[in-house]
């Protein structure tokens, strides 16, 4: 059976934490506006939505072409995730943004550019994904498109709070940070499990 509870506790974790997309997605709307912030969020879907499905179609051929690969990539992926995790844990709360960039068309590309988007899209089809859904490529796309889909709600949630969730992640930063810290430890833990 699909471990949904895992799966889904990585996911939200890495698509709520601050990254590239998330602090452009707070500093656009804390500047021009949710509403006017909007072009720039969909532009990150759009271009999250590709790469989640490029990932998934590097995945499963790699996956078909070596399946012993299966086992180091889980143990890389639970070594990622501690590694997150031992961040995440250490982080102080600042969040600092670089020039703010606004518009579709930026959204799209920083996608092309995001490390954290390639990792998250090819850890979440490695390890959790493709062991159940192998040779089903209608699941497959659904599941990349839902990769995406969650990644651009959190956008979204980045965007909605602007500044005032910033103000409220520093404030409370040493609570969340060990909070998210311990459920990353939990994801790689159950990875063996």
């Amino acid at each position: 059976m699909f471990p949904w509870h895992t799966f889904l506790t990585y996911v939200v974790i890495t698509a709520a934490t601050p990254g590239p997309n998330n602090i452009m997605s707070m500093s656009n709307a804390s500047r021009l506006g949710f509403r006017r912030a909007l072009p720039f969020n969909f532009g990150v879907w759009a271009g999250f939505s590709a790469v989640m499905v490029l990932c998934t179609l590097f995945c499963t051929a790699l996956s078909a072409l070596i399946p012993a690969l299966h086992t180091p990539m889980l143990v890389l992926g639970a070594a990622y995730l501690l590694y997150l995790a031992w961040g995440t844990f250490r982080s102080t709360g600042d969040i600092r943004e670089s020039q703010a960039r606004d518009g579709f068309l930026a959204g799209l590309l920083l996608q092309f550019v995001n490390v954290k988007i390639y990792l998250y899209g090819i850890l979440s089809m490695e390890v959790y994904i493709l062991p159940y859904y192998q040779g089903r490529p209608a699941v497959l796309l659904a599941f990349a498109l839902l990769l995406a889909l969650i990644g651009f709600a959190f956008n979204l949630c980045w965007a909605a709070f602007g500044s005032a969730f910033r103000l409220l992640f520093s404030r409370h930063a040493r609570g969340v940070n060990t909070v998210m810290a311990l459920l990353l430890v939990y994801c790689a833990v159950s990875l063996f499990f």
